[in-house]
């Protein structure tokens, strides 16, 4: 009876480490994909249930010694770093050192509103605190002596609590409210109440002057015939905003911490988790579901780098993706979407190399008009470039991002930025064009001409 139990023990045990091989070569085999086509260049993270099933570098580290990205990688993450500065915060709340409900008067005083504004507010996004990295004026380096003058001259979006605004102010404010609370400076606070209990050593904030052969090379641009390096923000800039430098490894040390509460306590993490009332926005963290399960998340663009962060704690599910190329956060969402459609055995699709053909000018001109989608109450409007369509849609009066529509053929054009997104076009026999059918992710949808 023993020996039987151990045969099927051994039987599930295999077709288990099965699935889990077919589903990790299946998560290579998409991200390898996007760096083929030159939509991925860093490393990548996948685990579920515990279980790291990709970690691996993709493309270029250094063009100059034609260094290649690999597990170790380390780069700017830009945003993600305001999951960091929240938990912060949250650590000094459950020290009894502060409280979500403090006022910014009461750290700092003269900005608009500042009596208004709680801490809780500028986690949020809802303190109206102008964004301002919407701004013009270039700061190379800058310090809170020079730094808090300069927000508080910035007129408010709205009144706190009234509506949000993504704010990297808030975010910079948080950092220097930390160094007030904690008596040490921002770097000293994250590295002492995280970094050091989870052992991420490979983490920091000085990036420009980081020496370490993990260091990855920010690039404007990357592709086979042209390298361009890209001009790296300094730490002091985004701040508690957007400071800090990680490798994959090193996010995935932070997504174990916090599945253990090691941090903070449960009750006050899950505040962090759950979206304010304006937004899908807790404390750091973007929040939303996929294939019924909640996830948090948080991307992250800055010159020369981009990431995107997700976890799905139900799961223990992290997806990490760093990369050392500028404009490259889109891209690493899109791919995180596909990489848990992987995980939770859903459709997707793996992306080709497309080459754009040329049409003639009047030919472009016929597409020219708007389009309605009536089971969405959508309408996409199509305007011609050279050699290119721009679609712009909307919907009950707000418009939503343009896509660049590359031809395939006279009637045929898929998206520059998501090569996935198709397009064609109903031309009838005498040439009038009365619609045309979008497929996306597999799902086809049927716009109409309507002017």
């Amino acid at each position: 009876m023993k020996k039987i139990l151990l045969i099927i023990c051994a039987a599930v045990l295999s077709k288990f480490l099965f699935a889990q091989d077919s589903t990790a070569k299946k998560l290579d085999e998409l991200v390898t994909a996007y760096a083929n086509i030159n939509r991925f260049n860093g490393s990548a993270l996948v685990a579920m249930h515990g279980n790291i099933l990709l970690q691996k570098g993709y493309g270029i580290k250094n063009a100059d010694d034609k260094s290649l990205n690999d597990e170790n990688t380390v780069y700017q993450i830009a945003s993600v770093t305001k999951q960091f500065t929240a938990t912060v915060i949250l650590k000094l709340v459950e020290l009894h050192k502060m409280s979500l409900n403090d006022k910014l008067s009461k750290y700092y005083s003269g900005f608009p509103n500042g009596d208004s504004i709680t801490i809780e507010n500028l986690l949020t996004h809802t303190s109206g605190l102008h964004n301002f990295t919407e701004e013009d004026t270039t700061i190379i380096e800058t310090d809170e002596q020079r730094m808090i003058p300069y927000l508080k001259t910035l007129k408010p979006d709205f009144m706190p609590g009234t509506n949000w605004h993504y704010s990297n102010s808030g975010y910079v404010m948080l950092g220097y409210i930390i160094q007030k609370v904690s008596s040490m400076s921002y770097w000293q606070a994250v590295r002492k109440y995280i970094f050091q209990p989870l052992n991420m050593t490979n983490s920091g904030f000085d990036f420009t002057h980081l020496a370490s052969n993990e260091k990855a090379v920010g690039y404007d641009i990357l592709n086979d015939t042209l390298q361009q390096r890209a001009v790296i923000t300094d730490s002091t800039v985004p701040f508690g905003a957007g400071s800090i430098y990680s490798s994959v490894e090193d996010m995935y040390k932070w997504h174990q911490g916090l599945q253990d509460y090691k941090i903070v306590n449960e009750d006050l993490m899950q505040k962090a988790y759950t979206a304010c009332a304006k937004s899908n926005y807790g404390y750091g963290w973007q929040i939303d579901s996929v294939f019924g399960k909640k996830m948090v998340s948080h991307s992250g663009s800055i010159t020369g780098f981009g990431s995107n962060f997700a976890r799905i704690e139900s799961d223990d599910v992290c997806i990490v993706l760093l990369s050392n190329k500028s404009g490259s956060t889109s891209d690493a969402m899109n791919i995180t979407n596909k990489l848990l459609a992987i995980l939770y055995n859903q459709p997707y699709g793996i992306p080709v190399k497309r080459v754009p053909v040329t049409i003639k000018q009047d030919v472009l001109k016929k597409y020219v008009g708007t389009y309605k989608i009536d089971e969405m109450n959508l309408t996409i409007k199509i305007s011609a470039d050279t050699n290119k369509l721009i679609a712009q849609p909307q919907r009950e009066g707000h418009p939503g991002p343009a896509s660049v529509m590359l031809p395939l053929s006279n009637v045929h054009f898929y998206d520059e930025h998501d090569n996935e997104v198709e397009v064609t076009f109903n031309v009838d026999a005498s040439g009038k064009v009365n619609g045309m059918k979008i497929l996306q992710m597999g799902i086809i949808k049927y716009a109409k001409k309507i002017k």
